[in-house]
């Protein structure tokens, strides 16, 4: 096992800031050849906790200041002046130890979006490729998916006869049947495939980083804030952080990647002087570097969360309500690894058109047999599913900036919901087409009646602010420190990702998506991190 705790003013080749799902890869990718040395700084702690391993376990995670850095957004008009928890993994793994192991790929219009937007080599055949390299699927090998690699891919272990139903109600409300989400058209309706290994969580940390982890050439830190990246001149030479109340430098001979998160990393640039002058200068910041676009772009799904009560079918609300049967929850995982313990937060997908203008699905569900007020609370204790349902690519754009200079402060997190007339449409849209879905006939038997919002709502003015009422982040922040061509002033990286005007330092994590991917941001987040290190090395060799 390296050492943890190197001394003030050790020299790397490459320091990766952040062990979240990017760094993770990064982390496994940069160190694989022994002359490389490589550090990677994580401000949270080991895995070493049960439930970041037993799939159910995000129940107990999200809303953990063990496992969850905590964050909050601002007031959000658009919520009608809500404020909402916005978790992100205070672990090795980083959110895919603590999120809802969906493993999605979005649509192939969504990355030939970005290479149309003058993103060489970020178009969807380029993006499969990357997909395939380290995909572990559980079908095998084929044109769409890879075997053998670090990312292990499975089906869902346990079924649920409501969420079947609900699958029929979506075939006869038109929207097809489909056996696989990741063709590069995810059009249907399915159970979703997961990041499990025989029932247990397959996180990043699992996959990429802990295997290597006796590689003499890699260290990792854990517990360590990043005060700042050092610049002199144009190149960024070392990192400054802190551990345990002590101070240090780590100096980098090649380059440092930020793969710290759509929150943490910007919130970094910013502390390192690296962002829009007048904003840093208000902080009392200097300004090392002008790169307006740090921490602009914020995009994140916004779902709705129609409830339902069902009556005359099994739901896990009812379930949850018997000793003996969430004692036998407990022994059916232990000796089996199937039964409720196995599940992601969300089993059914379906993707659909909110409307007849649209050519791809342009909203995406997540149905549970379950239903609470909120993450954190309570199951109800009527028996009921939940129908969440979100816009995939929204239009409102929010910021992540910081407020102090001092590190451990929390940045202001602004996402802006529902700040543009298409994403309320799309929001009333998407409660009407619940509600035709829920009302079909497959349905009929469970008598499905509408808890939340309610279905004496029906205007659009009605509709719009019990969207309010009910969105809330669905844990898909992207955006923050986005790629883009030469001719975009708000770009902040290149399509090698890295930062403009420096040398040294590329983001590789999600803050570099110029728009949001349709459906869940993990797995996308990972193949960033897949291309950056390549590029890294490649550049290396030079």
């Amino acid at each position: 096992m390296p050492i943890a705790n190197p001394p003030d003013g050790t020299e790397f080749d490459y320091i990766v800031i952040g062990a979240g799902s990017a760094g993770c890869v990064l982390a496994n990718r940069l160190s694989a050849d022994p002359k490389n040395r490589v550090l990677v700084l994580e401000a949270g702690g080991n895995d070493n906790w049960i439930w970041f391993h037993i799939p159910v376990g995000y129940l107990f995670a999200i809303g953990n200041p063990r496992s969850d850095w905590m964050f909050r957004t601002g007031k959000v008009p658009g919520l009608n002046g809500r404020d909402l928890a916005y978790p992100r993994g205070k672990v090795i793994g980083g959110c895919s130890a603590i999120n809802g192991m969906i493993y999605m790929r979005g649509q192939s219009t969504d990355y030939d979006g970005w290479r149309q937007l003058g993103l060489e080599g970020w178009g969807w055949d380029d993006v499969l490729e990357l997909y395939k390299s380290h995909e572990d699927h559980f079908g095998g090998a084929s044109d769409l998916h890879g075997a053998g690699g670090e990312w292990r891919v499975e089906p869902a272990r346990i079924r649920w006869e409501i969420l079947d139903r609900v699958a029929e109600a979506a075939v006869e409300t038109g929207i097809p049947r489909t056996d696989d989400f990741n063709t590069g058209n995810n059009y249907g309706s399915s159970y979703f495939q997961v990041n499990h290994k025989t029932g247990r969580r397959w996180s990043a940390a699992r996959g990429f980083l802990k295997p290597v982890l006796n590689r003499s050439n890699l260290t990792l830190m854990t517990g360590v804030h990043v005060e700042k990246v050092i610049v002199e001149g144009r190149r960024v030479t070392g990192v400054r952080l802190r551990q345990s109340g002590a101070v240090k430098t780590m100096h980098v001979a090649r380059e440092a990647a930020l793969s710290a998160g759509a929150v943490a990393s910007p919130q970094i640039m910013e502390l390192s002087g690296i962002g829009d002058a007048d904003r840093l200068r208000g902080l009392g910041i200097e300004t090392i570097h002008h790169l307006p676009g740090v921490g602009e772009n914020l995009q994140d799904h916004l779902q709705l969360r129609p409830i339902y009560r069902v009556s005359s079918v099994r739901t896990l609300n009812v379930d949850y309500q018997s000793l003996m049967k969430r004692a036998w929850m407990g022994i059916e995982y232990a000796l089996f690894r199937k039964g409720p313990l196995t599940m992601a937060p969300s089993q059914l997908g379906i993707f659909a058109k909110s409307g007849e203008d649209y050519d791809m699905p342009n909203v995406q569900y997540h149905v549970q047999p379950l239903s609470l007020d909120k993450f954190g609370d309570p199951l109800h204790t009527f028996p009921a599913v939940t129908v969440s349902v979100c816009n995939l690519r929204p239009t409102s754009r929010g910021s992540i900036h910081v407020t102090s200079s001092d590190p451990l402060v929390q940045p202001d997190i602004a996402p802006n919901y529902l700040a543009t007339e298409e994403d309320r449409r799309v929001a009333v849209d998407s409660i009407r087409l619940t509600r035709r879905i829920m009302y079909a006939p497959a349905l009929k038997p469970y008598d499905p009646q509408e808890y939340q919002p309610g279905d004496h709502l029906t205007t659009d003015e009605e509709l719009v602010r019990a969207a309010g009422d009910i969105g809330t982040t669905i844990f898909h922040p992207v955006g923050t420190a986005k790629m883009g061509a030469d001719s975009d002033p708000m770009a902040v990286a290149d399509a090698r990702l890295r930062i403009r005007g420096l040398d040294g330092l590329r983001i590789a994590d999600a803050s570099a998506m110029p728009t949001i991917t349709s459906g869940n941001t993990n797995s996308p987040t990972m193949i960033i991190a897949e291309k950056a290190a390549r590029m890294m090395l490649e550049d290396a060799r030079a």
